[in-house]
């Protein structure tokens, strides 16, 4: 007898939202049973905890919410923009959502005006404001009335925040670089010309909150008058944050017929004909083309929200928000054929993301074939990030139609493209079936996100797979028509019921039609090329082409297999020549790899060269902006497609995956201490008494105790402190890290390792031990990390982990294989053996 679920479909109206659910990042028990301690004032955490819990929908969203917030940079989470009536009004309401966003672990970027405050002064002063097309007027006394009123509204903030137990950095200038807008005609109001990073990027490092005013200076000192809202997109620009808040009283944009609030505006889709409503006027058509101007020079990740101060969390850390969120969206395609669409889209989605053809049950070209003869259509965005295959019978139109495949990567699930595509499916069919197969490890949604779209379920006891149904209101149709549609053998995509966190599991390739890459290698002679070079020889999808060292040049390469290679000296002049190679690896020590760096940005540039994926493995670049900083675990989405990926060292990896499951609890006002141990291979092939056996014999050395490059490549990716001693031991290959943490709030072993566990949920190189610490021993050789330990003192406040990682290996060549993979659009996890 068949038992089906049934339940009331919610259709999605104009500009309602509904952001896919995140992966979990901590312990359910931690997030809302969590304090956030004043360090000063008992009763400012109280209020913080209370005002917590009115404003956020459900745990599950804050933890969702909290670990893609944190999967950026520490800079790249938010640019926050205040009005300076927010800072007359609400000014406690602010500085209690701020301090909670600090207690989590995050670090936005305060912006703030003082428009109000600045025209009660010059109205005391009986100095009339002057505009003109907007703009202040700024003559010398309000400038020096200006100058006043921001530095006394600047540190206003900053004394609120520290009463909350904060600690905040006023900025009120250093920060923009500036020119005179018109000097004739708007006297000192300034036209951004540059940002000065550091002086923010300072300030987060030493765990304060940076808290700008909008004035500039020009490069021979003149302070000068910028709108805030000009100053904050400038700011965004250079910044790149996940998100932009503008915080008003308004709590957002409204409609201007009906007086409801636009929840959610998608650019892209809606643009032109927003503009086109006749009650789009003012500052409302202000406010969205200026959102417009700004996104579409900022990555597709980033969104603007149009906020109040004291629904700052709603807004952020739950699904249906409480302002008004505006981004680019993607547009998406219907067509009705397949001689319409490029069938060379369809076969890069379906090759990264459809399992039944990654797992070799089916191809690309046997699956389209399948559909000849049958009705249709197929749906995708402009990125090629999502592809949803809806099929009917042409010789039974009463049949409802069959969503076949409905494919989409993880970015088009965090950019909520899936909904898009959802409520275009259901504006052209009516009635629809389709099949989850409920034991797949492959999915990008979530298993409520079908429940919550159906009208209706049919499980199979037999494969537990679950065919979901809308549209069918008779109920022996609905039993005859999921009884059919369960003997259909593929369910489409063979999507697995899943969180993100899995999602970010890599595939192997089944197929062949994946193009070869061709890879360069210099510095060939060292421990970490070897292994590379290993590596590439069992690579599907990647042939070595060229091996560069200056001292075995003329050798035979031995260990690959693939091709008889030779040792060159390549200099930098020298790669352009090399037209067939695809990425080059730089495998030089450090302070050596400039000038290559240099002449492949020269000769692209002036068109003699095709762009060139670079992965460095020294320290040169990893803290450059322009580079991505290659650690996929934290990173992977920013790594696709990058051109010059900065590999992590390999004590600064093992520390990362160490700690940062850990920064939502640890305690601001300590740092935590990783003491480290290395084989002497790290020590590099160049003989000196850190890789001489015989000092190293029953002996251990410590080196570089403070300010090691990568005490500073750890803290400047986590954004905050951490101290770092490394010490060199007498075994080959293999490095133990013991990390000591101090905790916010008690904690115990369990509740440590129940977070460990739920962070690293799916990922493949990185387990967590049930029991006991992880031996070097064990995980030499090894392509993984391994995390245990999880030992919590008795006060429960400080906890100690150990972790192990082959140096050679996840800390070098393994994780710049990782890279190579992500940039050149290939399986991450190719050519990596999975222990």
């Amino acid at each position: 007898m068949l038992s089906i679920a049934r339940k009331t479909l919610s259709t999605v109206g104009s500009f309602s939202r509904h952001v896919p659910k995140r992966s979990l990042v901590v312990s359910q028990r931690f997030v809302t049973e969590r304090r956030y301690h004043a360090y000063s004032n008992p009763n400012a955490e109280k209020e913080t905890i209370v005002k917590l819990l009115y404003n956020i929908g459900s745990r599950k969203e804050v933890e969702q919410y909290l670990r893609h917030f944190s999967s950026v940079e520490s800079q790249k989470f938010a640019v926050i923009k205040v009005g300076g009536a927010v800072l007359t009004d609400e000014l406690e309401t602010l500085a209690s959502a701020l301090t909670f966003l600090h207690r989590v672990g995050l670090y936005p970027i305060v912006l703030h005006g003082a428009g109000p405050q600045l025209n009660k002064l010059l109205e005391e002063a009986k100095i009339e404001p002057q505009y003109e097309e907007g703009i202040r007027i700024t003559d010398p006394q309000t400038l020096e009335i200006a100058r006043k009123v921001f530095m006394a509204e600047n540190l206003k903030l900053v004394d609120a925040l520290e009463r909350h137990g904060t600690k905040a950095r006023p900025i009120p200038g250093g920060v923009f670089v500036a020119d005179y807008l018109d000097k004739d005609k708007y006297g000192f109001v300034g036209k951004i010309t540059g940002v000065n990073k550091e002086v923010i990027e300072s300030s987060i490092r030493a765990g304060a909150l940076p808290i700008l005013t909008s004035l500039a200076e020009t490069p021979t000192g003149q302070i000068l008058n910028v709108n805030a809202d000009v100053a904050a997109a400038e700011l965004a620009t250079v910044i790149e944050p996940l998100k932009i808040v503008f915080l008003n009283e308004k709590n957002g944009l409204y409609h201007g017929v009906t007086g409801k609030r636009l929840d959610v505006i998608n650019l892209d889709e809606e643009y032109e004909d927003l503009l086109k409503e006749p009650w789009v006027k003012y500052g409302t058509k202000l406010k969205i083309k200026q959102c417009k101007e700004l996104l579409d020079g900022l990555p597709r990740s980033s969104s603007v929200a149009i906020i109040s101060a004291g629904h700052l969390h709603k807004e952020l850390f739950t699904d249906s928000g409480a302002g008004t969120l505006i981004r680019r969206g993607h547009k998406l395609f219907k067509y009705d054929n397949l001689d319409q669409i490029d069938p060379d889209k369809l076969r890069r989605i379906m090759e990264v993301e459809d399992s039944a053809v990654l797992s070799g049950e089916t191809s690309v070209a046997s699956y389209l074939r399948s559909l000849q003869g049958k009705q249709v259509n197929i749906y995708t965005d402009e990125p090629g990030q999502v592809l949803a295959i809806v099929t009917k019978n042409p010789e039974d139109p009463s049949q409802p139609a069959v969503l076949e495949k409905l494919l989409t990567t993880k970015t088009a699930v965090l950019n909520n493209v899936p909904e898009n595509l959802w409520t275009a499916i259901r504006k052209d069919h009516d009635c629809l079936t389709w099949r989850v197969e409920a034991k797949s490890k492959e999915g990008n949604l979530d298993p409520s996100w079908h429940f919550e779209r159906a009208d209706g379920s049919l499980r199979n006891p037999k494969d537990q797979s679950t065919t979901f149904f809308y549209g069918i209101e008779d109920t022996e149709k609905v039993k005859q028509t999921l009884t059919a549609a369960q003997k259909v053998a593929t369910p489409f995509g063979a999507r697995s019921f899943s969180t993100l966190r899995q999602s970010q599991q890599r595939r192997g390739y089944a197929t062949t039609t994946q193009k070869l890459k061709n890879v360069g290698l210099i510095g060939a002679r060292g421990y970490t090329g070897r292994e590379l070079i290993n590596l590439l020889n069992t690579h599907p999808h990647l042939n070595l082409t060229h091996v560069s060292s200056r001292e075995l040049e003329g050798k035979s390469l031995e260990g690959y297999t693939k091709s008889d290679l030779t040792y060159v000296n390549l200099k930098p002049q020298d790669l352009k020549a090399q037209t067939e190679v695809d990425a080059w690896v730089l495998a030089l020590p450090n302070n050596v790899c400039t000038p290559f760096v240099d002449q492949v940005n020269q000769d692209v540039k002036a068109g003699e060269s095709s762009e060139k994926v670079l992965v460095d493995l020294s320290a040169d670049y990893r803290f450059d902006a322009t580079w991505t900083y290659g650690l996929p675990e934290f990173n992977r989405e920013n790594i696709k497609g990058a051109t010059r990926i900065a590999n992590p060292g390999c004590y600064a990896t093992g520390a990362q995956l160490s700690l940062r499951p850990l920064l939502p609890f640890l305690d601001p006002r300590s740092s935590p201490t990783v003491f480290g141990v290395s084989g002497y291979s790290g020590a590099g092939t160049k003989p000196s008494p850190k890789n001489d056996i015989n000092v190293l014999h029953d002996n251990l050395i410590p080196y570089a105790l403070t300010n090691h490059i990568h005490e500073r490549e750890v803290s400047y990716q986590l954004g905050r402190p951490v101290h770092f001693i490394p010490h060199v031991a007498s075994w080959f290959q293999g490095i133990a890290l013991t990390v000591n943490a101090p905790l916010q709030k008690e904690m115990t072993s369990q509740d440590i390792k129940s977070v460990f566990e739920e962070f690293y949920q799916g990922e493949k190189l990185v387990k967590v031990m049930e029991s006991g610490e992880p031996l070097v021993r064990d995980n030499a050789s090894k392509h993984f990390v391994r995390i245990g330990g999880f030992n919590v003192h008795p006060e429960g406040k400080r906890v100690v982990i150990t972790t192990t990682i082959d140096n050679l290996l996840k800390g070098a060549a393994t994780q710049a294989l990782q890279n190579l993979n992500l940039a050149l659009d290939f399986d991450e996890y190719a050519g990596i053996p999975i222990q």
